[in-house]
């Protein structure tokens, strides 16, 4: 873990100039109704509104001077879409965003808003591929991956190593899972700095394929993803999946239900714009809350990036 902990150090001074340390914010009435003292690290504070700037911009900071002449690529409907598109401005250089065809408008004016070019697919994974790869052969860009690559992976553990370094004492994390990215990054900062906080992966039931891996111990596909945590459809990676296998304590499946009650709370209570992806950390708390009365828990508000003409309450 020392090679990965200087690796972490190293990753935090590369992305400092170009991100922003969020802060980490709590609530009264949310201690009081989880019984627990809960410490919110807030990345829908982050630039372009989600954590995955972080990775994004690791990722491409690493590039030969021939790779950033030449652009990158990667496939992404959601959150990682934008990340790259403004990292990519960040540092000068082209990003390529393959997008499905029915990708919602708001995400893709947000993607052009920040410089990326867009090019549209049919909405399978298997095309999403194939467009990707063809545009790297065309005109040799490198492909960056939005959640199965240790340079992301190493970006997203950032935050969790900020939340280390503003709130000492921490017990346990709880982070959404849907990539990999996220839950990994911060399994790897945790068991670097403070080996002692166990880490609580939370993910919809409609799209359990990180649960049903775990306990497969193989890379597990969702036949269905009908959740309104649409950051959290995505499915593991080789690179990824093996982090999570060997260190996570855990990972609960949430209602959508509840994902509504949580994200609702931290609207009405906090006064926090967070999109459903994120609030399933809390829904995850608040569904073990008897086992979890006194504990100090971070929570990792993973993006605020809600398209206010869908909100489920």
């Amino acid at each position: 873990m020392n090679s990965i902990r200087n690796q972490l150090l190293q990753t935090h001074e590369r992305i400092a100039p170009f991100v922003h340390h969020t802060p980490v914010m709590t609530s009264s009435m949310l201690n009081e109704i989880s019984g627990a003292s809960l410490f919110f690290k807030c990345e829908n504070f982050q630039r372009m509104g989600a954590f995955k700037m972080r990775g994004a911009l690791n990722a491409m900071l690493q590039l030969t001077p021939e790779q950033k002449a030449l652009g990158v690529v990667t496939h992404s409907s959601g959150n990682f879409a934008q990340a790259l598109a403004l990292a990519a401005k960040s540092l000068g250089i082209k990003a390529y965003i393959v997008m499905p065809d029915n990708a919602p408008e708001v995400k893709k004016q947000a993607v052009k808003g920040y410089g990326g070019i867009i090019v549209e697919c049919l909405p399978t994974l298997k095309d999403r591929e194939s467009c990707s790869e063809n545009l790297m052969k065309e005109k040799g860009l490198t492909f960056i991956h939005p959640s199965n690559d240790l340079q992301v992976i190493l970006g997203q553990g950032t935050a969790a190593k900020e939340l280390f370094e503003d709130i000492s004492g921490l017990e346990m994390i709880f982070a959404p899972v849907g990539g990999g990215g996220l839950v990994a990054g911060t399994l790897l900062a945790t068991k670097s700095f403070d080996p002692h906080i166990s880490v609580i992966g939370c993910e919809p039931m409609a799209a359990d394929d990180a649960y049903r891996s775990l306990l497969s111990g193989k890379i597990e596909n969702n036949t269905t993803t009908d959740t309104m945590a649409d950051g959290l459809k995505t499915a593991l990676g080789d690179i990824n999946f093996p982090i999570i296998k060997e260190h996570i304590s855990e990972i609960i499946r949430i209602e959508e239900e509840e994902i509504i009650e949580s994200m609702k709370l931290i609207w009405e209570r906090m006064k926090l714009v967070v999109e459903p992806s994120a609030a399933i950390a809390l829904a995850g708390v608040l569904k073990h809350k008897e086992k979890l009365k006194g504990k100090k828990i971070g929570i990792l508000l993973s993006g605020g990036n809600v398209d206010l003409g869908k909100l489920p309450f």
